[in-house]
């Protein structure tokens, strides 16, 4: 076999043809399903064990050696040349002056970017925080009381056990800096990660991205609040968007509400999404408390403000139609080429 072997190797190193149909014979001949090739590895289950090593290494350079041959052979039928391929070389990868295809911003980016651009053409900066916080930033600033089930293990991820170390559960602490460090007016948007000890599904998860916004200033009404965020759906998800706010409690804004778009997955016909209502909850609002703008040292007798916060994967679910929220974390790379053209 071994004799046999070396012949076949001195027939594929002799044969040459530019001929389209003789270099197809020749595959076959030696690859197809009854070529030589194939007859070989049929022979080597009869081989004795103690060759199987030698031999099995053998055939598997013959193979590719035939291999080989026929992509040089094609190659030069079509006019590439004579130039030989290195058994090493990766076929399937673009040639040196081939421009690697372009990527893309992921979605989460995309539409973070798009809301802080709606939001600046109504004299809304950016303003960032740390996402390790502490309890004053997250939780007493902002009015909630000691007992409030926030504040418990179930819920909020503690660092090392330390009930004054955190991971912000919201990006509300970044309005509190905000207040801190200033004196009004402020307006102000606070887009970032947050954390929440809650079970991952399709529709929630332990990781997520928040955008939070701030406006305080002397007069500041509910109506500023209604008309801004129904500028904001508009701009985001069009002109027939709908909005409509249902009253809710938060510890840092009295009165709330919770704001619903019209679903545009449905079009409002009801879909598991929004759980066939026709209407997706998108965020929280409110105006701000007193107390929360007394305690970052704001005279509440004379400024009032308003506050909102929405998912920014929960925005990305209607603008894109995406109803899985894990898809954009699991990196995927078919899920995010869909997002190619959105650069």
């Amino acid at each position: 076999m071994r004799n046999r072997i070396d012949e076949i190797l001195a027939q594929i190193e002799t044969f040459s043809s530019r001929a389209a149909g003789e270099i197809e014979e020749f595959r076959v001949r030696m690859l197809g399903k009854k070529g030589v090739v194939t007859e070989m590895m049929e022979e080597f289950k009869t081989v004795a064990p103690e060759l199987k090593r030698e031999l099995g290494q053998k055939l598997n350079e013959l193979k590719a050696r035939a291999t080989q041959k026929v992509s040089e052979l094609k190659a030069v039928a079509e006019g590439g040349g004579g130039v030989k391929i290195a058994a090493e070389d990766d076929m399937t990868r673009p040639g040196a002056g081939t421009a690697e295809p372009a990527g893309s911003r992921h979605p989460i980016s995309l539409v973070r970017g798009e809301i802080a651009a709606i939001f600046s053409r109504l004299g809304y900066t950016v303003a960032d925080g740390p996402e390790i916080e502490d309890d004053r930033h997250v939780f007493g600033a902002l009015n909630f009381p000691a007992e409030h089930p926030a504040r418990d293990m179930q819920d909020t991820f503690f660092i090392e056990k330390d009930p004054d170390v955190l991971l912000r559960t919201h990006t509300s602490s970044i309005q509190v800096r905000t207040m801190l460090a200033g004196r009004p007016p402020f307006r102000v948007i606070c887009p970032g990660r947050v954390f929440r000890n809650e079970a991952i599904s399709y529709r929630a998860h332990c990781i997520f991205h928040q955008v939070e916004g701030l406006y305080v200033d002397e007069g500041v009404s509910f109506a500023d609040l209604k008309q801004t965020l129904l500028y904001f759906a508009r701009e985001m998800f069009g002109e027939d968007s709908k909005i409509r706010l249902r009253p809710s409690y938060f510890p840092f804004t009295e009165p709330s509400a919770e704001m619903d778009v019209s679903c545009n997955l449905c079009g409002g016909g009801g879909c598991p999404v929004c759980k066939g209502t026709g209407w997706l909850e998108i965020m929280g609002c409110g105006m701000v408390d007193p107390n929360v703008l007394d305690e970052c040292g704001i005279d509440s007798k004379k400024y009032t403000g308003f506050a909102f916060g929405m998912g920014i994967e929960r925005i990305a679910m209607l603008k894109y139609g995406v109803g899985d929220l894990r898809l954009y974390f699991e990196n995927d790379v078919r899920f995010l080429r869909q997002f190619d053209s959105a650069i």
